[in-house]
């Protein structure tokens, strides 16, 4: 029994346009995220192969994949989510985000600081990778996380709750090589209502991540 699915969309595929085409959103969403959320699935059947035969040689691998696959069907389920034909601008006060609008100012100096900052991670990448905006529980700040791949280059405990794809298979079809244009473009879709929401619930959870009691 699979433990886990591919969420569905939010909004159909012609939503995000011309940020981002149909295409690219079937492409992704039916194909690369649900190869992801295989993966995860079938990783976990593998581990509990090696458990019940105590076949441990493939360990290192299995755990890299579980690792690998899980992200990328969490970064994905919250990329969806963090998405809306009618985002774009900054998060307000007089949008009911103004929790989030003064978080980014006090861990950035500035919307327009903070903006340059997730800009310039994720469009440097360095191949496959994601710029994310995410709660650090230990400081109780907003960092920006430059992650490779779906896992490494992380912060144990902090909480992503914007995040922007800067694997090729999320513009290359629109954007060609031109991955800085993708993320510009990006900024016009965000749903600050759902990142918002998301800032909220980390905060409310960091308790359970403090490193003292």
């Amino acid at each position: 029994m699979a433990i886990y699915t591919l969420p569905e969309l939010p909004y159909d595929y012609a939503a995000l346009a011309p940020v981002i085409s149909p295409e690219i959103i079937e492409l992704h969403h039916d194909k690369h995220h649900a190869a992801y959320v295989k993966g995860a699935n079938d990783t976990l059947e593998q581990l509990e192969e090696a458990r019940d035969k105590e076949s441990w040689g493939s360990i290192n691998g299995l755990e890299k994949n579980l690792a690998f696959h899980l992200s990328g069907h969490i970064l994905h389920s919250i990329y969806w989510q963090n998405m809306t034909g009618d985002g774009g601008g900054e998060p307000l006060q007089a949008d009911g985000v103004g929790d989030l609008a003064d978080a980014i100012a006090e861990s950035f100096g500035s919307f327009a600081g903070f903006k340059a900052q997730l800009t310039k991670a994720a469009a440097t990448t360095q191949g496959s990778g994601w710029g994310v905006l995410a709660y650090e529980p230990v400081s109780g700040r907003l960092v920006v996380e430059q992650i490779y791949d779906h896992q490494g280059n992380v912060g144990q405990g902090s909480t992503p709750i914007l995040v922007f794809d800067a694997w090729e298979h999320a513009f290359y079809l629109q954007y060609k090589n031109q991955k800085v244009d993708f993320i510009d473009a990006m900024w016009a879709v965000v749903n600050w209502q759902d990142v918002a929401k998301r800032y909220a619930a980390a905060k409310e959870r960091a308790y359970n991540l403090l490193l003292v009691p």
